[in-house]
């Protein structure tokens, strides 16, 4: 039987009106501190996210995504908090926050191969 690992992942959501507090999945992160992986997968749904906020700007949306994609990277990419310890950077990348992009409360979970659990779950809450 394979080995189990535990991990832990977050939802990625885009809230155009945080006032109002909807927001659509866009979106996930995985985190599993025995395999040293960190990961984000998301994709930019525009024909939905225009018919639910029409002003939305679309190119600093991919911008703030493309952030997580290089904090998850780590190294000089990921800029001050990309320089932080795994562990650190998932925390930093799922703590609450009032901004466009946010992130659901974090989940834990086994899997034997966090890159295919990272799709499984995109596939599941965003796809």
């Amino acid at each position: 039987m394979p080995e189990r690992h535990l991990f832990e992942y977050a939802v990625i959501r885009v809230v155009p009106r945080v006032e109002r507090e909807e927001f659509i999945n866009v979106g996930v992160i995985l985190f599993c501190p025995s395999q040293g992986f960190l990961k984000t997968i998301y994709t930019v749904p525009e024909d939905r996210l225009r018919a639910f906020s029409p002003s939305l700007d679309l190119d600093e949306l991919r911008s703030r995504l493309q952030a997580f994609e290089r904090v998850c990277a780590g190294r000089s990419q990921g800029g001050p908090i990309g320089q932080l310890a795994i562990a650190s950077r998932f925390r930093w990348l799922t703590a609450m926050r009032s901004t466009v992009v946010q992130t659901s409360a974090v989940h834990p979970g086994l899997c034997t191969d966090p890159a295919e659990t990272t799709n499984r779950l995109f596939d599941q809450l965003v796809g």
